[in-house]
C-alpha cells in the first residue's frame, strides 16, 4: 500500500509539474525542459556507474556524471543556441577520446600505477557506457524542442509513455498474477500488463491523430493508421527500455538502480521508458507526419 501510495503521489504531482515547464517556459526553445532533461542525464549516469561497480567496472562517480552530460549539453546548445550541428558528433568524439587516452597520463613512478593500468579496459568500457546510456537517449527529447508544435509533442510523448507504464503496472497488479514470468530480465512483469500498456499506447497514438490533426496531420497515410503506429512503436520502445534497465539491475544484483524517487527507486528506473523510446517517437513522427 505505501509503495502504491508513493507511486500515485509521483504520478499526480510529478507529471503535471513536468506538463507545466513545458508550457509555462517556452524561451530558448524550451531551455528550462532542456536544462531539467541535463539534470536527469548526469544523475542517471551517476547511478549507472554504481551499477557497473559491482561488475567490476570501475569509473569515479565525478567522471560519470561530466560523461553523463556531453550529449545533453551538445544538444542543448544546438536547440536553444543554435550553435552548428557539428556540435553533437564533436562532444561525443571528444569525450571518447578522452575515455581512450586518459590511462596514458598515470604516473611511471606511482606505485599504483599498474593497478590502474589494469583497470583501463573497465573503466574505458564503463565510459563509453556511461557516455551513451542513458544520456544519448533521453537527448532526443531536447531535440524534439526544434520541431513545429514541440510543447504538443513532449506533452503527447509523455503521456504515450506514462499511459503505457501507469496501465502496465495496474493491469498487472490487477490481472498479472498468473501470467508472470514471461520475461527473463524482469519475472514480476505479466502478459496482462506487457498487453495493456501496449494497448494503452496505440490508444493515445489514435486519439492524439484524431483530436489534433493540425499536429498529427499524416501526408503518407490516413490518421487513425498514422496515430496507430506512432503508439505501438513508441510503446514497444518504451516496453523494452524498461526490460533493458531491468537486465543491467538483474546483473549488478540491485533491485533499484538508486532512492532519489520514493515508490519508484532511482533516476534510471524512472526514465528507462523514456530514454529507449524518445528516438523512436521522434523518427517515428518525422517520417509520418513531418
Amino acid at each position: 500500500m505505501k509503495k502504491l501510495t508513493e507511486r500515485l503521489l509521483i504520478f499526480f504531482i510529478g507529471l503535471p509539474l513536468c506538463l507545466a515547464v513545458v508550457a509555462l517556459f517556452p524561451q530558448k526553445n524550451h531551455l528550462a525542459i532542456n536544462i531539467l532533461v541535463s539534470i536527469f542525464c548526469v544523475l542517471g549516469a551517476v547511478e549507472l556507474s554504481g551499477m557497473l561497480k559491482k561488475k567490476n567496472l570501475y569509473i569515479s562517480r565525478f567522471e560519470a556524471g561530466v560523461l553523463g552530460a556531453m550529449a545533453p549539453l551538445g544538444m542543448t546548445l544546438l536547440v536553444s543556441f543554435g550553435v552548428d550541428p557539428f556540435i553533437m558528433p564533436a562532444i561525443i568524439v571528444a569525450s571518447a577520446g578522452w575515455l581512450l587516452v586518459s590511462v596514458v597520463f598515470v604516473p611511471v613512478k606511482q606505485r599504483s600505477a599498474d593497478t590502474k593500468l589494469d583497470g583501463a579496459i573497465g573503466h574505458t568500457v564503463a565510459g563509453f557506457a556511461i557516455l551513451f546510456y542513458p544520456s544519448s537517449f533521453l537527448s532526443w527529447l531536447i531535440l524534439m524542442n526544434r520541431l513545429p508544435h514541440s510543447p504538443t509533442l513532449i506533452i503527447a510523448f509523455l503521456c504515450v509513455v506514462f499511459g503505457n507504464d501507469s496501465l502496465a503496472w495496474t493491469a498487472g497488479l490487477l490481472f498479472g498474477k498468473k501470467n508472470r514470468g514471461i520475461f527473463a530480465a524482469s519475472p514480476n512483469k505479466s502478459l496482462a500488463g506487457f498487453v495493456s500498456g501496449i494497448a494503452a499506447s496505440i490508444g493515445v497514438g489514435l486519439i492524439l491523430a484524431a483530436v489534433l490533426p493540425h499536429v498529427f496531420n499524416a501526408a503518407r497515410f490516413p490518421p487513425p493508421f498514422s496515430g496507430f503506429v506512432l503508439g505501438l512503436f513508441t510503446g514497444a520502445a518504451a516496453v523494452l527500455g524498461d526490460l533493458a534497465e531491468s537486465a543491467l539491475k538483474r546483473s549488478a544484483g540491485v533491485k533499484d538502480s538508486g532512492t532519489l524517487i520514493p515508490g519508484r527507486g532511482g533516476i534510471l528506473d524512472s526514465v528507462d521508458s523514456l530514454a529507449l523510446s524518445a528516438p523512436v517517437f521522434y523518427v517515428v513522427y518525422r517520417l509520418l507526419f513531418v
